[in-house]
């Protein structure tokens, strides 16, 4: 079972409302889908988005990468050996984690296919079905609270917060807005994407605290690099404090984990390089007795759903967020992960569980 070729294809979808965080503003959901061909006829699929305030990458260098560092590489490798496999693809270039990421989860797919087996049953099993939180993008604090009370009536209970854009005050003010108008039963995780200082962190997180404002997590206050600050954080406030962008790699997690920096690790195969990576981090992180959840970029169904069986194969991984598809008018990808409002079903059929593809242009 030897990959004979693979392909690049573009793909934009709108989102139905603008996604904001400290870091950027997305309109347009764009990726490049890659499709993987065995010589026995077996396909795989997978994709990566262009994120470049966090991994760097754009459409252009994502394609560049596959066809021109990839394809010559790995054309002819045989699946069966997919440790050699993976060690090539992870030495043949620095960073390019999305561009590695999608040949992953088609490599993935295929070879879930061959063994026929759902991918999360294959990767270990544990579980076929999670629940995700939904995102509040960051605004006016009376349309954050507008956006919170629409998707818990939509069944969502868990939301994740979007912070970090302007003052601590006016994050302050959001979340009280938002927590007066959906009330306490719905579970808040806030995400500053690196928008704060490390002082202002803990007089914010300590505020949110003495205003008896319950919190689930603080993703990624400070900035990715700063992990002795994230390490203050974490050591001066109560609230679980999650890494998210310190975290690309097994090193940076090692880091992270043995000078304890953080109570909570966000994996997103983006970041990793794909599922064989994000596995390692994971074992890693359970061994220090340290939960995981499985995040995302703006991502269409088919990188989720290559998330989504990672997530659920591993009893580690305790919190997804995978509500990227839900904001797109569109989906260009048949079969896959099921949504019935945050509930997600993964299909009992081979490998991802993708029937159909809707391809647009092709890059060349």
């Amino acid at each position: 079972m030897k990959i004979q070729s693979i392909d690049t294809y573009q793909v934009a979808v709108p989102l139905h409302t603008p996604f904001k965080t400290a870091l950027r503003t997305v309109t347009v959901a764009e990726s490049i889908y890659v499709k993987v061909t065995c010589d026995n006829g077996v396909t795989g699929w997978g994709e990566a988005p262009p994120t470049h305030v966090i991994t760097g990458e754009s459409l252009v260098s994502i394609n560049h990468t596959i066809k021109h560092i990839f394809t010559p590489l790995l054309t002819g490798e045989s699946l069966l050996d997919r440790e050699a496999l993976f060690e090539k693809l992870h030495k043949s270039c620095v960073g390019n984690t999305s561009a590695k990421a999608a040949i992953d989860m088609a490599v993935y797919d295929c070879v879930a296919k061959q063994g026929q087996l759902p991918l999360y049953q294959l990767l270990g099993g544990y579980n076929k079905s999670m629940e995700t939180d939904y995102t509040v993008s960051v605004n006016e604090s009376d349309e954050m609270a507008d956006d919170a009370e629409k998707y818990v009536q939509n069944g969502f209970k868990i939301l994740k917060v979007k912070v970090g854009k302007d003052t601590i005050e006016k994050d302050i003010e959001r979340i009280l807005t938002i927590k007066k108008r959906v009330g306490h039963q719905v579970k808040i995780r806030l995400d500053a994407n690196q928008g704060w200082k490390v002082k202002e962190a803990i007089y914010a997180i300590r505020r949110m605290e003495d205003l008896n404002l319950p919190i689930e997590l603080i993703e990624q206050p400070v900035k990715a690099h700063d992990i002795e600050g994230l390490k203050q954080v974490t050591d001066h406030t109560y609230t679980p404090i999650m890494a998210d962008e310190s975290v690309f790699s097994p090193v940076d997690a090692r880091r992270v984990l043995e000078t304890r920096s953080a109570d909570l690790i966000n994996i997103k195969l983006m970041k990793a390089g794909g599922i064989h990576q994000a596995l390692k981090i994971n074992h890693l992180a359970e061994s220090f007795g340290v939960e995981c959840m499985v995040g995302s970029m703006i991502e269409t169904k088919l990188a989720i759903t290559a998330a989504a069986h990672f997530a659920a194969s591993q009893k580690n991984i305790t919190r997804v967020d995978f509500d990227a598809p839900l904001m797109l008018t569109d989906d260009p990808v048949d079969g896959g992960v099921s949504y019935q409002q945050a509930k997600m079903t993964l299909p009992d059929v081979p490998g991802l569980g993708i029937q159909n593809v809707s391809l647009q242009q092709v890059l060349s």
